[in-house]
């Protein structure tokens, strides 16, 4: 019984050492696009799945404060799934997804549905979707 202890309190403090993120399947893009004491922009590396010049990537917002003002529709991360176009350094927004809680947990509160169709927007420099672009059509 004494062992059985001791296995789970070195189990225990391995995981609150442990420098892996509670939520393992997202990560940040670089530093330079973010917005500390704002939000925190994440991608899912899985997500990642090149055909030809067009890149789909699944990412995150995890908003530092609550969004939406007084609405009943308030937020704290959004899901989007866009699409890049890596040749001519384009993007599009398939599908956007509003969650109450931080990194898209908590109830489901808006979006959802299809977002662009043929709408695509060059990606400027020094934003959120440069990042994403870098993360998603980087050479290999």
């Amino acid at each position: 019984m004494r062992m059985e202890r001791w296995g789970f309190c070195l189990l225990v403090a391995l995981f609150a050492l442990s420098s892996t993120p509670l939520y393992a399947g997202w990560v940040p893009i670089n530093q330079q696009y973010q917005s500390p004491g704002l939000r925190t922009v994440y991608f899912d590396p899985d997500s990642v799945r090149r055909d030809g010049h067009l890149v789909p990537l699944l990412a995150l917002v995890d908003w530092k404060w609550m969004q939406g003002n007084r609405s009943p529709n308030r937020f704290y991360s959004t899901k989007i799934t866009k699409q890049f176009d890596c040749a001519e350094k384009l993007v599009r927004t398939l599908a956007a997804t509003d969650f109450y809680g931080h990194m898209a947990t908590g109830g489901v509160i808006g979006g959802g549905g299809y977002a662009s169709d043929g709408h695509w927007m060059a990606v400027e420099l020094e934003t959120i979707n440069q990042g994403l672009w870098e993360a998603a059509c980087r050479k290999e």
